[in-house]
Parts: structure tokens; C-alpha cells; sequence
């Protein structure tokens, strides 16, 4: 089994632990997300780390992984490394490791220190917070900041964006982070990364209210186009869960 490993230096003192990923995150059970791939909190020497396991893909992927396309890890890494010079805050990251069995990528792990937020994005569409409209305001302010640093997360979703309260007032990190693209983007372009959030046309008004200020756009045009993306992106997704309720035999209607 080959291993391949690259890391910060200042966590050169993690070797002997990133070495034994493997076993360390089997053995462990403070998973905090399991789906596709999995999710745990561990304590690696002193330091509270979230460890980012990558399944095994299939054959096809594997071959891909090795010869032409970066790994989902190394893109992880990578690109924190990269948003972190830009002056956007994601997670510390540690390190990546890969492992490879008969020259073919196998599983693979980024790993991070641990951001200790408050809520995620999701908490204030789905919760009555008595500061939403301020965070809305502030995460506006925040995309258009993303933006101007030519950063666009091709999974914007409530689940990747955190929020910890502060004394100066909400700060941001964003996880999640294999799938970006680092371009330049223009303010009404910018209007589309807001379409996965699942908001209402009141709360994307709020949202794009302060967009516009920033960007000095028309307000209307601005909040008109994220309330249309945002739209689109909703019959796209309840599309698909209709087509997969079709192809399992339910033909119910949902409540």
C-alpha cells in the first residue's frame, strides 16, 4: 500500500499520527456526518482536528483520481491553503493523505482543525433568530467579499457555511470545499451563488438589499435575479425527488 502525505509545517509533530490515519479514524467513533463520505472529531496530539474520510471511488474514478484529476482530498487542502491566503476563513488545514493500492488511488483524508461555531447557516432560515436580518445582511456582505476575491464555492448550501457570534459581529468559514472555482466574477453573476440556500423571496430580498449596496447594482434587478435562480434551483431539486419516487413505484403525492 502506498502512502502519500503533505502537511503544514508547523504540524510536523502530527507525523507519527497521520501515518496511522487509517487505524486512528477506524478505532474512533465521533463521527459528526456520514454519507458519501465520512465526518469525525478527533484529538490528534493536543490539537481538536475534524478528519475527512474519502471512500474508495470505483474503478473508473480510481484511474481518473491517479492519472488526470486531483483528488477530492488534495483539492480540500489545497484549496483552504488558498483561501486562507486570500483572507477567507475556512478551517486551519493540516494535512492530506492518500493511499494507493495496485498504483490506483484507494481511500484518501483531508484533515483540519476543529472550528468551534455556533450554528450554520441553516439555523437562521429555518429558526425565528432574533438577529436574522443581521446575519443575512452580513452573509450578503461576506459573498460579495468572496466574490471580489474571485472565489466562487460550487456548493454553497446551508450545511457548509458556519457562523460564530463575536464581539465585532458574525464570522463566517466555509467548509466543504473540494468543489470551488477561483475566477473572476461579476457582482450580477455573483447574484446565482446564492440559489442554493433554499431561502424565501423575503429573506434573499434582505440578502440582496446589501449585495446591491455593495456592489452598486439596481436593487431590483439584483434581488429580481436571486429570487429566479433560487426558484429554478427549487424545481430542479423537487424534479429530481419526484423522478425518484417514480422510478421506486411510489406514485403518492408528497404532504
Amino acid at each position: 500500500m502506498q502512502f502519500k502525505c503533505d502537511f503544514q509545517l508547523q504540524y510536523t509533530h502530527l507525523k507519527n499520527s497521520l501515518e496511522h490515519i487509517r487505524s486512528i479514524f477506524a478505532s474512533d467513533d465521533h463521527t459528526i456526518h456520514k454519507a458519501r463520505n465520512e465526518l469525525k472529531i478527533i484529538e490528534l496530539e493536543g490539537i481538536k482536528t475534524v478528519v475527512k474520510y474519502f471512500k474508495i471511488p470505483h474503478l473508473l474514478n480510481r484511474i481518473v483520481y491517479t492519472y488526470w484529476r486531483k483528488s477530492k482530498a488534495y483539492k480540500s487542502y489545497h484549496n483552504a491553503l488558498k483561501l486562507r491566503y486570500l483572507g477567507i476563513s475556512t478551517p486551519e488545514p493540516i494535512a492530506l493523505i492518500e493511499f494507493f493500492s495496485t498504483g490506483l488511488l484507494a481511500d484518501s483524508y483531508f484533515i483540519s482543525e476543529f472550528f468551534d461555531y455556533d450554528f450554520t447557516i441553516r439555523t437562521p432560515l429555518l429558526e425565528p433568530l432574533a438577529d436574522r436580518e443581521a446575519i443575512f445582511t452580513a452573509f450578503a456582505a461576506y459573498t460579495y467579499d468572496l466574490h471580489q476575491k474571485g472565489v466562487w464555492h460550487l456548493d454553497y448550501s446551508p450545511g457548509n457555511i458556519l457562523i460564530k457570534r463575536s464581539e465585532q459581529g458574525y464570522q463566517f468559514s466555509i467548509v466543504d470545499i473540494n468543489r470551488m472555482a477561483f475566477r473572476e466574477i461579476c457582482p450580477l453573476d455573483g447574484c446565482k451563488n446564492f440559489n442554493k440556500l433554499w431561502a424565501s423571496d423575503e429573506e434573499l430580498e434582505i440578502m440582496g438589499r446589501e449585495y446591491a449596496r455593495l456592489s452598486g447594482l439596481d436593487e431590483i434587478t439584483v434581488i429580481t435575479k436571486m429570487q429566479r435562480h433560487n426558484n429554478a434551483n427549487k424545481r430542479i431539486k423537487n424534479f429530481k425527488k419526484r423522478l425518484k419516487r417514480w422510478l421506486k413505484g411510489d406514485f403518492s403525492t408528497p404532504a
